[in-house]
C-alpha cells in the first residue's frame, strides 16, 4: 500500500498544478472581461468634469483622486484600460491572422516564398517599432483605427517565424507524407494537419501578443501620436498627468500607471497559464 501511495503522489501533485494554473488563467481572464466592461460602462462619467471637486486626493468617494478638472481618477482609469484593452485584442488579432498566413506561404510556398517571407521578417524586426507605428499612424490619420491598424502591422513577424517553423516540421512529418501518397492535396493538407499542428502555438502567441499590443498602444498616446486626447485612454492620462507631478499630485499616475501594469501582467499570466497547459512538455508538470 505505501509503495502504491507514493506512486500515485506524483500524479496527484501534477493534477493539483494543472487545476490551479487553469484557475489562474480563468480568473484573469474573468478579471479582464470584467475590467472591459466596467470600462465601458463608465465612460461617461470619465468625461464629466466638477470644477468643485478638482485636485481631490484618493478619498472613500474618489478612490483614484480627481484631476483639474473635477474627473474622477478612477472612472477615467477604467475607461482607459477598457479602451486600451480593446484595441489590444483588435490588433493583436488583426496581427496574428497576417502571422498565420504569412507563415503558411512561407512553409508552403516553395523556396521562393519562403525567401520573401524571412526578407520581411527581417526588415521588420529591423525596424524599431514605436517609429513604424508613428508613421503608420500618422499616415492613417491617427485615431482608433490608425492606432489599431499600426499595433497589427508592426507585431507580426515573431509569431510569423513561429508559425513557420512549427508548419515546416509538420510538413516534413510520416502523416504529412501519408496524406500525400493518398492523393491528398496541399490545401486539404493545411488546413486539416496543419492549422492543428499548429493551434496550440498559435494560440499562446496570439495571447501573449495582447500585453505588447497594450504597451505600444498606450506609448504613441503618450507621446500625442495616438487616440485623440478627448478619449480616456491611459495614454493620454498618463501624458496629461507629466504637468501636475510637481505639484504634488501624484496619484494622477501612479494608479494608472500600477493599473496599466496589473493588466498586463494579467495578460502574461494567461498566456503563460496556457502554455503550460497545452505544452506537451510542460503540461505534465
Amino acid at each position: 500500500m505505501l509503495d502504491a501511495d507514493i506512486l500515485h503522489l506524483p500524479q496527484t501533485r501534477r493534477l493539483t498544478n494543472r487545476k490551479a494554473t487553469y484557475l489562474c488563467a480563468l480568473g484573469a481572464a474573468i478579471f479582464l472581461v470584467v475590467v472591459i466592461v466596467a470600462g465601458q460602462i463608465v465612460t461617461g462619467l470619465a468625461m464629466q468634469t466638477d470644477f468643485l471637486q478638482k485636485n481631490l486626493p484618493p478619498s472613500i468617494q474618489h478612490p483614484f483622486g480627481t484631476d483639474w478638472m473635477g474627473r474622477d481618477m478612477f472612472a477615467r482609469t477604467l475607461a482607459g484600460l477598457s479602451l486600451s484593452i480593446v484595441v489590444g485584442l483588435g490588433a493583436a488579432m488583426m496581427s496574428s491572422v497576417i502571422a498565420l498566413v504569412l507563415g503558411l506561404i512561407a512553409a508552403l510556398g516553395g523556396r521562393r516564398a519562403d525567401a520573401v517571407v524571412s526578407w520581411m521578417i527581417d526588415l521588420m524586426m529591423g525596424i524599431p517599432h514605436i517609429v513604424l507605428l508613428i508613421l503608420i499612424s500618422c499616415a492613417l490619420g491617427g485615431g482608433f483605427v490608425g492606432v489599431m491598424v499600426g499595433v497589427a502591422f508592426t507585431h507580426w513577424a515573431s509569431l510569423t517565424r513561429v508559425v513557420r517553423a512549427e508548419v515546416m516540421q509538420c510538413k516534413n512529418s510520416d502523416f504529412v507524407s501519408a496524406s500525400l501518397r493518398l492523393g491528398r492535396s496541399k490545401a486539404y493538407i493545411a488546413l486539416k494537419h496543419m492549422l492543428a499542428h499548429v493551434a496550440p502555438q498559435f494560440l499562446v502567441g496570439l495571447i501573449l501578443m495582447f500585453p505588447h499590443a497594450i504597451l505600444h498602444e498606450a506609448a504613441i498616446t503618450f507621446l500625442g501620436f495616438g487616440i485623440p486626447p478627448e478619449q480616456p485612454a491611459l495614454g493620454i492620462i498618463l501624458s496629461e498627468s507629466m504637468g501636475f507631478l510637481s505639484t504634488g499630485m501624484w496619484w494622477l499616475a501612479v494608479f494608472p500607471g500600477i493599473a496599466l501594469i496589473v493588466c498586463v501582467l494579467l495578460f502574461d499570466l494567461v498566456g503563460s497559464s496556457v502554455r503550460k497547459l497545452i505544452d506537451p512538455a510542460s503540461s505534465q508538470e
